[in-house]
């Protein structure tokens, strides 16, 4: 009894490779059928034509038989004379109808019915191909009556012939028909296979090669299809096929890379999280001292360290979770500005100048610690960009930042009169491990502020056509329900 839940054996699904049957194999079963029905279709009417033709060629000897026969002195012809006529054009009895009078040219064994009429001046399609397999099917001695139109002034003229000497006629156009089929079937089908395996299996198949050996290894570059130089439908699916084998690739090395990333920063997770605990405890001790230097400063330090703490316990969410969800609430941007500013060391710089051009009493709907990491990633990066030695010569090295207020979404904007960002790194400016444009970097700053500006409903992008470069921060706030806001102004 089969347990509930329990999954079927897949390796069952698949048959034995001798037992596969190849697209060749069934592209030539159904080329032979298809050939071999329109054969069918061209035979049927054939042997239609071939009676019709033979009935017409019986008429037409008739015909001449009936001259010979009526111009005979008195229309008295020997009988001797007149079997010779009949046999000589396969009849047994010839009959001309002229005005009121039908009159027998000539007659020998005289059957005693005639089996079937055949008025050859009314004959359709549909009536002559019946007609023609009943003959074939029909396996007595029967005989028929063949009408036509008379030569000279006669109405129609009557020929009584046996149907077994056409049949025996129709059987052997039929064989013959049967064995230049199968010679051109044949042929044909050989045609065919030889072409569509040219054009559609062997491409298939070089296709499916390949999809095999990618499939077991493919982080190989190898492994990855060259493209023909077809412009059809093949061609263009080994293309996209090409790409998309690079595209996987490059995305598998991306997250190997983020896989060793993760395994190195989960090994010093553990010690680096005791020695920032540590550093707590200092701080906690220091805040004691009465020193007013001291006490002006250990606050932030204290804060500085909190934030590490928590910094730690996340830095393996990227990659493996999603960020936590932001805690949103109106946040004046003057101080968060500020603590960024302290954090990125250039409270002291005098090297970079600062300038903050924020509107004043300026807040935003955000979450304070999220925005202070996209705010510190965004100025880090600015000040690592002025202190690099792509920086222009002459130029001022400053960190602008700015902010205003546009209806409902607060705006940001972080500049520097740095060298500004590579084209070839705009493409994947806001990707992991892709959009970093000085050596030794890993991108990840910009992908993590750009998740953290999404997860408030906003956007992070870069300004074109600015001196050095600008990052801007658009966050909407939030929509306010209005029953929420009735019950707030009534519990007020």
């Amino acid at each position: 009894m089969a347990v509930s839940g329990q999954e079927p054996d897949r390796t069952m699904a698949k048959p034995p490779p001798g037992l596969r049957f190849g697209l060749s194999g069934k592209l030539l079963l159904l080329t032979i059928p298809l050939i071999l029905i329109v054969e069918i279709l061209i035979y049927v009417p054939s042997i239609a034509n071939f009676r019709v033709n033979r009935l017409n060629d019986r008429l037409a000897a008739a015909n001449t038989a009936a001259l010979v026969l009526d111009a005979a002195p008195s229309g008295m012809v020997p009988d001797a004379l007149a079997r010779q006529i009949l046999a000589s054009i396969g009849a047994r009895a010839v009959a001309i109808k002229s005005g009121q009078q039908r009159r027998l040219l000539a007659a020998a064994d005289m059957p005693k019915k005639i089996d079937h009429d055949v008025d050859m001046r009314e004959i359709g399609v549909g009536s002559a191909i019946f007609d023609a397999f009943r003959v074939m099917l029909d396996s007595g001695d029967e005989v028929m009556r063949i009408l036509g139109p008379a030569p000279g002034s006669g109405q129609f003229i009557e020929v009584v012939v046996d149907e077994k000497p056409l049949r025996d006629a129709m059987f052997r156009f039929s064989r013959n028909v049967l064995l230049l089929s199968l010679v051109m079937t044949s042929i044909t089908a050989g045609l065919i296979y030889y072409a569509l395996h040219h054009l559609f299996v062997r491409p298939m198949r070089r296709v499916t090669a390949n999809l095999v050996a990618f499939h077991e290894n493919p982080e190989s570059t190898a492994r990855i299809i060259e493209p023909s130089k077809r412009t059809d439908e093949i061609g263009v699916a080994e293309r996209e096929l090409s790409d998309m084998q690079r595209d996987l690739v490059s995305m598998l090395h991306q997250k190997s890379h983020l896989a060793a990333l993760g395994l190195a920063v989960s090994k010093i997770n553990h010690d680096l999280r005791n020695l920032l605990a540590s550093s707590q405890l200092l701080s906690d001790q220091l805040a004691s001292v009465p020193d007013p230097r001291v006490q002006r400063f250990a606050p932030k330090l204290m804060r500085s360290l909190e934030r590490a703490i928590a910094f730690c316990q996340s830095t393996l969410s990227y990659g493996k979770a999603q960020e936590a969800a932001p805690d949103r609430r109106m946040v004046p941007i003057e101080p968060v500005i500020n603590e960024v500013r302290e954090s990125a060391g250039l409270a002291s710089d005098t090297s970079i100048e600062w300038i903050n051009a924020i509107e004043r009493g300026l807040t935003v709907d955000a979450d304070p610690d999220q925005l202070f990491r996209v705010l510190l990633n965004l100025v880090r990066n600015a000040a690592q960009a002025l202190e690099s030695e792509k920086s222009g010569a002459g130029v001022a090295r400053q960190i602008r930042v700015t902010g205003r207020r546009e209806g409902a979404v607060t705006i940001l904007e972080i500049s520097d009169t740095g060298p500004g960002i590579p084209e070839k790194a705009k493409a994947h400016l806001f990707e992991a491990f892709q959009g970093s444009s000085r050596d030794g970097g890993t991108g990840l700053g910009l992908a993590i502020a750009a998740e953290l500006v999404r997860a408030h409903g906003g956007e992070l992008s870069l300004v074109d056509g600015t001196l050095g470069a600008t990052f801007r921060i658009m966050i909407p706030d939030r929509a306010v329900e209005l029953h929420r806001l009735r019950d707030a102004r009534a519990r007020g």
